[in-house]
């Protein structure tokens, strides 16, 4: 298990996301980056699906149209955080090991 928690998360830009450790790193996650590696089951489930036709038009919401951001991101205990995006969806957690994974050392 992770002992290290974060320490601050704050938006630094609108698609971009920093988390300070408590053990001194600071990380930067684009949000489209975090969206990309939602861990929840349909996110997984759509990433193992063979791409389709190259030829074929996806169908995307006005929302999914938009520049993607977070819109809320919420505790889930000591172990990992809600990340809400402004494309709808909402049901990945993401664990304190999984975002110390992703994202960028800031130096």
């Amino acid at each position: 298990m992770l002992h290290i928690q974060p320490w601050k998360i704050e938006l630094v830009a609108p698609e971009r996301l920093q988390i300070e450790w408590s053990d001194g790193q600071v990380r930067q996650y684009l949000v489209v980056e975090l969206r990309e590696n939602c861990p929840c089951a349909s996110c997984r489930e759509k990433r193992k699906t063979p791409p389709g036709s190259v030829m074929a038009l996806p169908v995307i919401s006005q929302k999914e149209a938009q520049p993607l951001r977070i819109t809320q991101m919420d505790p889930a205990g000591r172990y990992a955080y809600a990340i809400h995006f402004s494309d709808g969806h909402d049901t990945g957690l993401f664990t304190l090991e999984s975002l110390r994974d992703l994202g960028s050392p800031v130096s």
